[in-house]
Parts: C-alpha cells; sequence; structure tokens
C-alpha cells in the first residue's frame, strides 16, 4: 500500500491528498508533526533530505514534492487523469500550478513567516502572507478568466483545481483574506467543497487534526 507522510494543515500534503482520492488509491497516513520538528528526524530525513513533507513511499520508490508525486501518480495509475487532452489546456493547467506553488505558498509557508516575524516584526507575517497571496490570487483570476468553467480551467477537475483548494481553503480559513475581489476564485472554492474528494482532503479531517 502506498504511504503519504503528511502534516494537516501544510497545503502541499492536502493537494496530493485530493489527488489519491480522485483515482480512489488507498493509502496509509504517515503524521509528520511540523511543529514539533519531526520533519528533521534522522527518521525522515532518510525518506526527505530537505526535510519538507509530502513524501509518497511505494514499495520501494520514494518520491518528494508534491508536483513530483501527483506526476508520478498521473503516469502509473491513469484513471481520472489530471491533466486534459487539449494542449492549451494543459499548458494553463501547468501554469496555475506552478503559480500557486513557486509565487505564493512558499510566502506563507510556516519556516518564511517564523523567519519574517522574528526578524522584523510580530505583525509584519500576516501582512507579508496577504500580499504575496493576494499578488498571485490577482494573477490567477486573470488568467483562469477565459479558461474556466464549473472549475478552474473547464467542466472536469483537473490539476490546476488541486493546487488551488487548499490555497483558498488557506486564504479563507487561515489567513482571513478578503476574497471580495476575487469572484472567481470565490467560485471555485464554493465548488470544490462540494466534491468528496475534496472534501475527504480538508485539513481538519486527517488523523493528526487537533480534536477540538
Amino acid at each position: 500500500m502506498l504511504k503519504l507522510y503528511s502534516y494537516w494543515r501544510s497545503s502541499c500534503s492536502y493537494r496530493v491528498r485530493i489527488g489519491l482520492n480522485l483515482k480512489g488509491l488507498e493509502y496509509e497516513y504517515k503524521a509528520v508533526d511540523l511543529l514539533k520538528g519531526e520533519q528533521f528526524s534522522p527518521e525522515f530525513l532518510k525518506i526527505n533530505p530537505i526535510g519538507y513533507v509530502p513524501a509518497l513511499v511505494d514499495g520501494d520508490f520514494v518520491v518528494s514534492d508534491s508536483f513530483a508525486i501527483l506526476m508520478y501518480l498521473e503516469e502509473k495509475y491513469p484513471q481520472h487523469p489530471l491533466l486534459p487532452s487539449d494542449l492549451k489546456r494543459k499548458a494553463i493547467n501547468y501554469q496555475a500550478a506552478n503559480l500557486v506553488s513557486s509565487s505564493i505558498q512558499p510566502f506563507q509557508n510556516l519556516t518564511a513567516v517564523k523567519y519574517i516575524e522574528e526578524k522584523v516584526d510580530a505583525d509584519e507575517g500576516d501582512v507579508w502572507t496577504k500580499t504575496h497571496m493576494g499578488k498571485g490570487f490577482v494573477a490567477l483570476e486573470k488568467l483562469l478568466k477565459d479558461y474556466a468553467g464549473e472549475y478552474a480551467t473547464g467542466d472536469e477537475v483537473f490539476l490546476a483545481d488541486l493546487f488551488l483548494a487548499p490555497q483558498l481553503y488557506a486564504a479563507i480559513n487561515v489567513i482571513n483574506l478578503d476574497m471580495t475581489q476575487f469572484p472567481l476564485l470565490l467560485r471555485l472554492h464554493e465548488a470544490y467543497s462540494k466534491l468528496p474528494a475534496f472534501q475527504n482532503a480538508v485539513p481538519e479531517k486527517q488523523p493528526d487534526a487537533p480534536s477540538s
């Protein structure tokens, strides 16, 4: 059985959980408590030397980084394709996913925000996160306006949706970002909340989520 090393609030782990759910794959959940520093334990560093979640173990093979994991799953398990056949829509999926993973998520990363708060000011972490998230959302709103249907790039769920859903969840439930300026993204968030594969991947439903 597949093993997913995950942390309940990790947006990178969140997107992989959605992918596994969409493809109907069973997996063993291996919790890594980032607040306790378990990602830096010798045991976990053998799995992922950089000390990040998620990491996926498939037999004797290990792959980390959410993008790489999802592409591995896509190649190995063709059910419910994560990429459209249309070349242009496929490119938009890659672009949206990369925009989230490289231009938004790193700026809200626990390590980055903690560094800002320690080196600058305790309140600056929140300002920093909202600024970069808002900038990314402006770009996504423009990028997707000509491609979105029921979901980000049409009427089927694809890779872009897997990256967007955790980011939108964090913006609304953790960061408290004002979403009124992002009507398309807000509509997508509401659409994701109705899908079982997305519902079952939300942070509060994970085994390591606090009980209260």
